[in-house]
């Protein structure tokens, strides 16, 4: 029971008996709860998140329903999303360098006005194409600077880092728990009132996070002054990030997910509409199963006690996702397509979470917002392109061969992860016992040298 998991609980028991946290359970699930920090983000960013994605549903179905168009679907997720491909590693150096609640509270801010002229424009039946694509690109260009900087805050609102892996696991519910709400609100909206209500509950919703911000004790985190110049520090993120194998290979895989498979939410209106004959609630249905499965997903990593095992959670997750969107490429009636959607989610949330708790948990505290950019250039930056070339397939051969194009590339990547991860562990190993995750052997405890810092080898050598 979550009520257990507190100072006097379950969990300080086992610590004090020197009983090993080695299985997972409800005991675990809610543990990042007891910081109070972290409950206040929880609760504001879980209202804000719901009404998110109720205007993303809501502004592809309004794009599909004035156009028609796959095309113009495409580039409407594209302008939305290539500034996290231009600017978040800009982002990430000022991550590293600025007060990241302030920060927060600026974007969420951005994000409020954003939805408000949405809504407005909307409801006075006065919204052109033109004014979509550029409001998705100004809602693109305050996310590129609000991601990174949302990841990287995570470990400042936690007081125990052994709570870290769990509150990134609860950032995941979050998201697809309102994966599973808001569309699912949006397709009933829609369907009586009309897209603008969307927008209008979604400009409302972001009171909560900003509030929830500007609640918080935030202990001020040193930042070391800044000897190098902005250009060093970026070119210092990508060789940190890149000059690593796991990092690096955990990115790559990641890239191949969002490139090829997750842009599958782009050409959902086109499949839904034309080959299962259903409008806005079929749409929200849809996407709600993908979201249950990706909030059962969650729910387990949040279960569990330990970051061992996360690897093999990478290349299962993504395995899942693209066999699910082989199988969803031939289904043709909904009751068919709503559990190869939960699978769908339930793969794609077990990769990307599990590649977050890793990348956070050997990453070093002083490039964290760099590596958190970089990640969110994999897991959002490359999606414009993926968008864009789903559209342009689904207009010229249809969604069903776009799903299934998609679904063979992630298969594919699983795979080679798989092959690449034995030799991963041996360099993750020695960041893991430094940092206390895994206890040292004893015959390893004499030999080891001072310093056993395999990420360091790898950039500086």
């Amino acid at each position: 029971m979550a009520s257990d998991d507190t100072d006097s609980g379950l969990i300080p028991f086992l610590e004090k008996a020197g009983r090993p946290r080695t299985s997972s359970g409800p005991v675990y699930l809610l543990r990042a709860l007891r910081n109070r920090n972290y409950r206040l983000f929880f609760g504001g960013q879980g209202i804000s998140l719901i009404g998110t994605w109720m205007q993303s549903i809501a502004l592809n179905w309004l794009v599909y329903r004035m156009t028609g168009s796959a095309m113009l679907l495409g580039a409407v997720a594209f302008v939305g999303q290539i500034p996290m491909l231009l600017l978040a590693p800009l982002a990430g150096v000022l991550a590293d360098r600025w007060n990241l609640r302030r920060l927060l509270v600026l974007t969420q801010s951005l994000a409020l006005i954003q939805a408000a002229i949405l809504a407005t424009l909307t409801l006075t039946n006065a919204i052109q194409v033109w004014e979509i694509l550029c409001l998705s690109g100004f809602i693109g260009l305050v996310n590129a600077f609000d991601m990174p900087g949302r990841q990287a805050f995570v470990v400042h609102m936690v007081e125990r880092s052994e709570d870290l892996g769990n509150a990134i696991a609860l950032n995941s519910f979050l998201v697809n728990g309102a994966r599973l709400i808001g569309p699912s609100l949006a397709g009933l909206i829609i369907a009586a009132v009309g897209e603008g209500t969307c927008f209008l509950l979604n400009a409302l919703s972001y009171i909560a996070v900003i509030m929830s911000l500007l609640l918080m004790v935030v202990t001020p985190r040193e930042i070391s002054p800044h000897k190098s110049s902005f250009v060093r520090g970026l070119h210092e993120g990508f060789a940190y990030a890149f000059g690593f194998a796991p990092i690096r290979t955990v990115l790559i895989l990641l890239s191949i997910s969002s490139l090829m498979g997750m842009s599958y939410t782009t050409i959902m209106p086109l499949f839904a509409a034309e080959i299962l004959g259903g409008g806005p609630r079929t749409l929200g249905f849809l996407l709600g199963a993908t979201g249950m499965g990706a909030v059962v997903g969650a729910l387990y990593l949040a279960s569990r006690p330990t970051v061992i095992g996360l690897g093999r959670l990478i290349y299962c997750g993504a395995g899942i996702f693209g066999l699910a969107l082989l199988a969803v490429s031939a289904s043709k009636t909904l009751w068919l397509a709503l559990p190869l959607m939960f699978l769908l989610g339930l793969g794609m949330m077990l990769q990307i979470a599990s590649s977050n708790t890793i990348l956070q948990t050997i990453v070093d505290d002083d490039k964290r917002g760099r590596v958190m950019s970089i990640y969110a250039m994999a897991f959002l930056g490359v999606t414009p392109f993926g968008s864009l070339m789903a559209g342009s397939i689904a207009h010229a051969l249809g969604s069903p061969s776009t799903l299934l194009i998609g679904g063979i590339s992630v298969f594919v990547g699983a795979v080679l992860f798989a092959l690449r991860l034995p030799s991963l562990r041996p360099l993750i190993r020695p960041i893991y016992i430094r940092k206390g995750i895994i206890p040292v052997p004893p015959d390893e405890a004499q030999a080891a040298p001072a310093r056993t810092d395999p990420v360091h080898e790898y950039t500086h050598r």
